[in-house]
């Protein structure tokens, strides 16, 4: 695939050059919005204006939205007023602030000035939302019908109406005071008949979610009820807007994209990784990595303690890498699963208990298991004494079921305190854990070997 999208970019590129244009718009109909955006980042800059206006208006709008950030400020810069006026027009009103959230105050000035005194209020209206929530995200742009229109009425209100629309595929019925009611979907307006009431075949039970929503929770809206578009509500439950898939799978990537980053100890960026500079990757990490390393001082100190009883017993020492990778490795693994559950909404504080019970339960069954068979190892293999193959394998015991417990525990916590629960991840848990066992191991060796 990237080689094909580099020969295209090389064919358009001479195409241009040679000044064939009407055989580079033949090429660029072809394509769709974002493979055409994906070629630009492959052209030379310099030529992408050029490119861009040869494109049809509804192809250019489209494109535009599935640019960079970086390509969409140097092509702005390269409007005139009445171009970027056509682009903007273009744009549906949650395309348009989302580009306005991310360019400089300049660009910005240019866009606003651009627009109608309707679409700035509407934009000004918008950016007021928190930048996580449903209102930040939702469109403006939607047919509302009412409950008494006839099908015919309310076919022939779509048709004048839903031309500048985001979607037409389902529309919301509201009452005098802008109160959403219900939902009738293109689907039923048109194998309806003409002359029955839009009350008569509307969904009164319309799931909805309000402005300040948090906009992970709206896109689970969508996975959980299977729906295409969701309407927003204010306070009073005024219908203020629509979220459509589009949009909440967005959400979903970013999401996911940070929680990963965020697992990984980096400080999420909104840059795609070969847009990130040297030293934009070295700050997202670096702090990260001090906090770790200083953390793991304890480690440090808990083994430095107990050097009288590593001099005594060389194997012991020989055994903590084994033993704290055990102990980082099951806490990782309770972790992400319960940090998925949490993701998914499948886990909340209410289940702690039934968590940690269970987490209890695996821990033994696995603790066990690795504490037999390295019991074995170090007597078969190692030809240590019982009594020191006692005290490594009861800490494997002991560290996987600490590990496991700490490691479902902790992101629930977080959650609950209102912290990302992505933070409490496989950096931190596994320091916490490799001080822990440390401590049980020496402990354990004090009491069975009598140091």
């Amino acid at each position: 695939m990237e080689e094909k999208k580099l020969t295209l970019a090389d064919t358009v590129t001479t195409l241009i050059e040679n000044k064939k244009y009407s055989s580079v718009r033949d090429i660029l109909l072809t394509m769709q919005a974002v493979d055409i955006a994906a070629m630009f980042e492959e052209v030379p800059e310099q030529k992408i204006p050029l490119l861009f206006r040869i494109l049809p208006k509804d192809l250019a709008s489209d494109t535009f939205v599935e640019m960079s950030a970086e390509q969409r400020e140097y092509l702005i810069k390269s409007f005139s007023d009445k171009e970027l006026k056509d682009v903007v027009d273009e744009l549906y009103l949650d395309d348009t602030v989302d580009i306005v959230e991310e360019m400089p105050a300049s660009i910005v000035k240019r866009i606003l000035k651009q627009a109608n005194s309707e679409t700035r209020q509407m934009i000004n209206e918008m950016l007021k939302y928190p930048a996580d929530s449903a209102g930040s995200i939702m469109t403006p742009e939607f047919v509302d019908l009412y409950r008494d229109m006839t099908i015919n009425e309310a076919i022939q209100h779509i048709r004048e109406t839903g031309v500048d629309k985001e979607t037409i595929n389902v529309c919301y019925v509201t009452n005098v005071s802008r109160q959403l009611i219900g939902e009738v979907s293109i689907r039923t307006l048109i194998l309806a008949d003409l002359s029955a009431t839009v009350d008569s075949v509307m969904t009164k039970n319309t799931v909805s979610v309000n402005t300040q929503e948090d906009k992970e929770d709206v896109a689970h809206v969508f996975s959980k009820y299977g729906c295409i578009v969701v309407p927003v509500v204010d306070s009073e439950e005024r219908l203020v807007g629509i979220v459509t898939v589009d949009d909440a799978m967005d959400v979903m990537r970013d999401e996911t994209t940070e929680d990963i980053d965020k697992m990984a100890a980096i400080t999420p960026s909104d840059k795609p990784y070969l847009k990130l500079s040297t030293f934009d990757i070295y700050k997202s990490r670096i702090p990260w990595l001090l906090i770790l390393m200083i953390s793991a001082a304890f480690t440090g100190a808990i083994i430095t303690h107990f050097e009288d009883a590593l001099s005594a017993y060389l194997v012991l020492a020989a055994s903590i890498p084994m033993i704290m990778d055990t102990g980082g490795n099951c806490g990782s693994q309770a972790s992400v699963t319960v940090i998925r559950g949490i993701s998914l909404q499948e886990i909340t504080f209410a289940d702690t208990f039934k968590v940690l019970w269970k987490e209890l339960r695996v821990s033994v069954l696995c603790g066990a298991t690795l504490a037999v068979t390295n019991f074995i190892k170090l007597l078969l293999i190692d030809r240590v004494t019982i009594l020191v193959a006692l005290v490594i394998s009861l800490t494997i015991l002991c560290t996987v079921v600490i590990a496991k417990l700490v490691g479902c525990s902790l992101p629930i916590l977080a959650k609950r305190l209102g912290f990302d629960p992505a933070v409490m991840a496989s950096p931190f848990i596994t320091t916490i854990v490799d001080a822990v066992s440390l401590f049980i191991y020496f402990n354990i060796a004090g009491m069975i070997l009598g140091l």
